[in-house]
Parts: structure tokens; C-alpha cells; sequence
């Protein structure tokens, strides 16, 4: 059985506290693993969380701010510790080359896995699947920062009454799929189109077409929400969102789960990052994230 889901490992900005770890996100999609902005500390959380360096197939960096990267260094060394026997990809930002190689070799090991660097330089798709296309859209941040969106393709739903009112039953269901016709039926007399699932990862960044490029449609996002409604002015200072910032781009963009994370330390009630969401117009599915909650991509709609 596929699982699609979030295991949050880190719900920190820039300070961690004794409640929130630095960032770290582990995408669960289907059979694969996609790791977001490890930063110190991920290792730990992910044997916390049950999560383990064989489930990593792709690790995306949206910028190098330490507390998105500098769990890097663990994190590689130990899918190579653990001979990870599968090929693991990492997408950062190009101009943040030098980063990820201090990063990638800042302490002595023995590899034993290969990782294939892709660095990101432009919007647009970094990789395509049978289960997904992974796209980049740049972001407004002080140094430059990358979100990242996962959509699965479009598929074909079978409308059992149309295939009675057709006489077509048993192997012929799988000939009209294959052959897109049938007797002079076609597929689309049958069948309705069904969207892809898609999800998106927004870290540090100032309001900007990037975020509403990936928030679009999404089944579920992860966004940034460092600072309170009240202190937009120093968010926006510092290439940050707001909570009522990141829920109205968010309703605007028809998000049906909506994942607030990054809290900066000066804040200790999370039910106000709701409150000011909801404020702000968003009626979907809302979590204020905390450490090593598990949160399931939306089910498609019917």
C-alpha cells in the first residue's frame, strides 16, 4: 500500500528551543523519500521520528542558511555509513556550490553511495518520474532560496455506469485503458480525468510570485511563518512571511492543507499562528507543525 505523507523533524528558525528541533522535513511519496532543508541536528529527529538514512532518495536544500543545511554533513555521512543501496540525488541552489561541498566532505569518511549533485540555477523542472515531476520556482530571500513542488501526473477514473451502459467488463476494462478505444467506445466515454496530487515546500522568503507558483492547487503545503502579524515589518526586512501572509497566499492559491512551520523563538503559544490564519481567510485543513508530527497528504478528491 502507498503512503503519502509529511514526518515533520523540525519546526525551528533560526534559534531552536528545548520544543523545537532546527528544520528537517522527510517526504513520504509512495515508495520514495524526499529529505527537506536538514538542518543540525536532523540525524537525531529522524531515529526519533522512525525514519531511517535508506528511506532518503533526493535531499533539497532550498538555501544555505545554517539552520536549512547544516544537518547535511550528518546526513550524507550517514547514508554512506549505512551503505544506502540506492542512488541519492541533492538539489540546492547553484550559487551555493561552495557550501555544499565544505558540507558534503567536513570530516573525513568513506563513501560508499553515490550521490549525484544537482544544482538548481532557474525555475522550472529538475526531475521527472513515473510518480512526479519535481519543479524549483526562486523565492525572495537575502541569499538565494528555491521552493519546490511535487506533482503527480494526471490519471483516468473509471466510471463503473458507463462502462454497463457500454457492455464493457472484465479484460476489456484494460484494453480501453491501454488502446483508448473499443468497439468504437472511446476512453474518454467512460472515464473522467483525475488530477495529480501535488505538494509544495516554501521556506524563508518575502511575498513573491515564486510562492504563489507553488502553492497553486496544492494538495498540501508546507510554508514558512516566522513571525506574528504584528511584526510584519521585520519580516519583511529579514525575507520572511507572516501567518496571515502565508494563509492568504495560500487561500488565494486554493490549498486544500495548509502546514505553517518555521517559528521564530520569540514566540510560545503556537494557537496564535492559527488564529491569525484563520483570520486571515483560510478555511481548508490548517496545522501549526510541531516535532515529529506525521501528517498525511489529502486523500484526491472523489
Amino acid at each position: 500500500m502507498s503512503v503519502r505523507e509529511l514526518v515533520v523533524l523540525g519546526t525551528a528558525s533560526q534559534v531552536p528551543t528545548r520544543h523545537r528541533n532546527h528544520n528537517g522535513y522527510l517526504l513520504r511519496w509512495d515508495g520514495e523519500g524526499i529529505l527537506f532543508d536538514p538542518g543540525e541536528g536532523t540525524q537525531r529527529q529522524m531515529l526519533r521520528a522512525g525514519a531511517a538514512a535508506h528511506d532518503i532518495n533526493r535531499i533539497c536544500v532550498t538555501h544555505f542558511h545554517g539552520d536549512h543545511s547544516l544537518g547535511l554533513a550528518g546526513v550524507i555521512q550517514r547514508i554512506n555509513l549505512d551503505r544506502v543501496p540506492h542512488p541519492v540525488t541533492a538539489h540546492y541552489p547553484a550559487s551555493g556550490q561552495r557550501f555544499f561541498e565544505r558540507l558534503r566532505y567536513a570530516t573525513a569518511y568513506r563513501e560508499t553511495v553515490r550521490l549525484t549533485e544537482a544544482p538548481v540555477a532557474a525555475d522550472g523542472p529538475l526531475a521527472v518520474t513515473d510518480a512526479y515531476t519535481l519543479d524549483s520556482h526562486r523565492l525572495s530571500h537575502p541569499v538565494e532560496s528555491y521552493g519546490y513542488r511535487l506533482t503527480e501526473p494526471d490519471g483516468r477514473r473509471m466510471l463503473p455506469a458507463k462502462l454497463a451502459e457500454y457492455g464493457i467488463r472484465g479484460p476489456d476494462v484494460g484494453r480501453i485503458q491501454r488502446e483508448g478505444s473499443l468497439g468504437g467506445v472511446t476512453l474518454d466515454a467512460v472515464s473522467e480525468r483525475r488530477r495529480g496530487q501535488r505538494f509544495a515546500f516554501v521556506m524563508d522568503t518575502r511575498l513573491c510570485d515564486g510562492v504563489y507558483a507553488l502553492a497553486e492547487g496544492c494538495d498540501l503545503l508546507v510554508i514558512e511563518s516566522t513571525f506574528l502579524d504584528e511584526d510584519e515589518r521585520l519580516a519583511t526586512d529579514h525575507g520572511h512571511l507572516t501567518a496571515g501572509q502565508a494563509a492568504r497566499a495560500a487561500a488565494e492559491a486554493g490549498v486544500r492543507h495548509l502546514v505553517l512551520t518555521h517559528f521564530s523563538q520569540r514566540y510560545d503559544d503556537p494557537g496564535v499562528f492559527e488564529a491569525q490564519a484563520r483570520a486571515a481567510g483560510f478555511t481548508g485543513e490548517l496545522t501549526v507543525a510541531r516535532d515529529l508530527m506525521r501528517i498525511p497528504v489529502p486523500t484526491r478528491h472523489l
